[in-house]
């Protein structure tokens, strides 16, 4: 079972930056895929940037060029560095891990931007 802390939520101005952390409990290349989500207020969970365990990634239109996704492989850590922050990044955002089985996600982490 992988266990996954996530920490760098919080309260930024609108241009700022904001950088999550996800730590995995076991190797991260054993683990196919990790991403970051977000829950915007009355909305639905969305997908922010992905990266699988060959270095791939992924990002949602919206956050392209202001977000990236990096992995630490020695503290099997995955990254969201967050620049150039809008009101409407504000969202609980979310870490997970994919692996073969089974998708593992945090609790989850309070991002607001404020205008």
């Amino acid at each position: 079972q992988v266990q996954l802390v996530e920490s760098g939520g919080g309260l930024v101005q609108a241009g700022g930056s904001l950088r999550l952390s996800c730590a995995a409990s076991e190797s991260i290349f054993s683990i196919n895929a990790m991403g970051w989500y977000r829950q915007p207020p009355g909305k639905r969970r969305e997908l922010v940037a992905t990266l699988t365990s060959g270095g791939s990634t992924a990002y949602a239109d919206s956050v392209k060029g202001r977000f990236t996704i990096s992995r630490d492989n020695a503290k099997n850590t995955v990254y969201l560095q967050m620049n150039s922050l809008k009101p409407e990044d504000t969202a609980v955002y979310y870490c997970n891990a994919v692996t073969t089985l089974v998708t593992y996600w945090t609790r989850g982490t309070q991002v607001t931007v404020s205008s």
